[in-house]
């Protein structure tokens, strides 16, 4: 993907999701170019697993795994102090991590797995590492968010989807939401030097949301006969990580290495606000 090696040398960068699909390519083509990465897990094995895989196809051995299940704030505020007592600078954090869930079921701390997952863990984990990244500034933070976004409104009395939920419409509101806190984290940052940015990679083919039974394990591996590949879902992500033609670019909404229009509804900034504010409570920070 690229033969900028070097370009990411002496750098920190913390990927979530990235055991598999756009976020082990984010990885990989990080590692090459220099970067100190670190990945997360739901558990032990997958991370030991991914990071050594990591480490054949990019050559690099500067890359390791924390291990967090991110449906749990408890494992979330684990994986932000571990991170921390090992390195002493981020550079760039880039929140990947994603979930789709066929039906509605609450996560161990009793909120909506696809909201508890897909905003409130990069929310928090985002906040928990803030010091860092503004210590360490010229720093980035990279949410990857999707189109599903489009046509989706934030409901800040029914976040959960307690009064109907589709997954479809749960997952899509999950992504506005990644974009709102991408846009309201960008204006709290101002001067900061860290800039904040979302990203559309485009219908990947993936193995997200394949734990929703066989059904579904059908339809993705028919979508993936015209869906992207891994290695072109990632380029954007890859892009607002290193690229110098993004230094300083902050409160945008990427695809294909292009910042372009989000929805209207997402441009909403009281809403953004009260959805920040509600956010905080949901996680004690």
């Amino acid at each position: 993907m690229t033969d900028s090696n070097g370009l990411m040398e002496g750098k920190v960068c913390l990927i979530t999701g990235a055991t598999s699909g756009i976020g082990e390519v984010t990885a990989r083509e990080l590692a090459r170019m220099g970067c100190s990465v670190v990945i997360t897990a739901r558990d032990e094995r997958k991370a030991e697993i991914a990071v050594d895989e990591l480490r054949a196809e990019s050559g690099s051995l500067k890359i390791d795994g924390l291990v967090a299940d991110l449906s749990s704030q408890a494992q979330v505020r684990n994986l932000a102090a571990e991170f921390k007592r090992r390195h002493n600078r981020l550079d760039v954090l880039i929140n990947k991590a994603g979930a789709v869930h066929l039906r509605r079921y609450l996560s161990q701390d009793g909120i909506e797995m696809t909201f508890a997952v897909n905003h409130l863990a990069p929310f928090l984990l985002t906040n928990l590492l803030l010091e860092t990244l503004i210590n360490s500034a010229p720093a980035r933070i990279i949410t990857v968010a999707s189109n599903s976004h489009e046509g989706q409104e934030i409901d800040i009395d029914d976040l959960e989807s307690q009064r109907s939920y589709w997954f479809m419409r749960a997952y899509g509101k999950s992504k506005l939401a990644n974009i709102m806190f991408t846009y309201e984290l960008d204006r709290r940052l101002a001067g900061s030097g860290v800039t904040a940015n979302a990203v559309h990679p485009g219908f990947v083919g993936t193995n997200m949301g394949a734990n929703n039974g066989w059904l579904v394990k059908l339809f993705l591996s028919l979508a993936s006969l015209w869906a992207l590949n891994p290695e072109e879902g990632a380029e954007t992500s890859v892009y607002l990580a290193s690229s110098p033609e993004v230094e300083g670019v902050s409160g945008k909404y990427f695809y294909q290495k292009r910042a372009i229009a989000s929805s209207p509804s997402s441009l909403d900034e009281e809403k953004a606000r009260q959805l920040w504010e509600v956010s905080a409570r949901m996680t004690g920070i």
